[in-house]
């Protein structure tokens, strides 16, 4: 387990996040069509999973956004902004946001990035959602970078995850 806050009072996850150099675990979502996908659908692209508890809330929005602003400049890079918010909702944000250069995906039905890379909340107001964190992969899976946000509040650090990219 690890601990953030939320709003300055502490929280608890499932676990932690794989450290760098492990293997990814093969995480199924469902994407916006409501399909079953795989991490290793992307096998052979180096991934940034961009992991937050609500694109409804200010701060994973802005991720996304972020993400999407950056992922036009990937070469060979797909970004996965992953919550447990319907795929419904996730169509209807991007659709209004203009979100076009990230894929958004649902950990609603197998619950695999909160059972795998240990971010579901165990506890506080966001309980079983799951926590903000950025995971970077390369084209085998294997973890480069790895940030679990310690203030649910606060936006990842998109230098360091991008500079990890550059860096493989």
């Amino acid at each position: 387990m690890a601990s953030i806050t939320i709003g300055g009072n502490p929280c608890t996850t499932s676990g932690v996040l794989p450290a760098a150099g492990n293997q990814a675990a093969n995480l199924r979502l469902v994407n916006i069509e409501m399909a079953n996908v795989q991490l290793s659908d992307y096998q052979g692209q180096k991934l940034v999973l961009n992991i937050f508890p609500s694109v409804n809330t200010g701060v994973c929005a802005q991720s996304v956004r972020t993400f999407n602003q950056e992922a036009a400049e990937l070469e060979n890079t797909k970004v996965l902004c992953i919550s447990r918010d319907l795929p419904f909702a996730l169509t209807a944000f991007c659709g209004a946001e203009g979100i076009d250069k990230v894929e958004t995906l649902s950990d609603f039905r197998f619950r695999d990035t909160g059972d795998h890379f240990g971010v579901e909340l165990q506890d506080g107001p966001f309980q079983g959602l799951l926590a903000r964190a950025v995971v970077v992969l390369d084209e085998k899976g294997v973890v480069l970078h790895q940030e679990l946000v310690s203030e649910i509040a606060n936006e990842p650090n998109y230098k360091a995850a991008l500079e990890a990219l550059m860096d493989a």
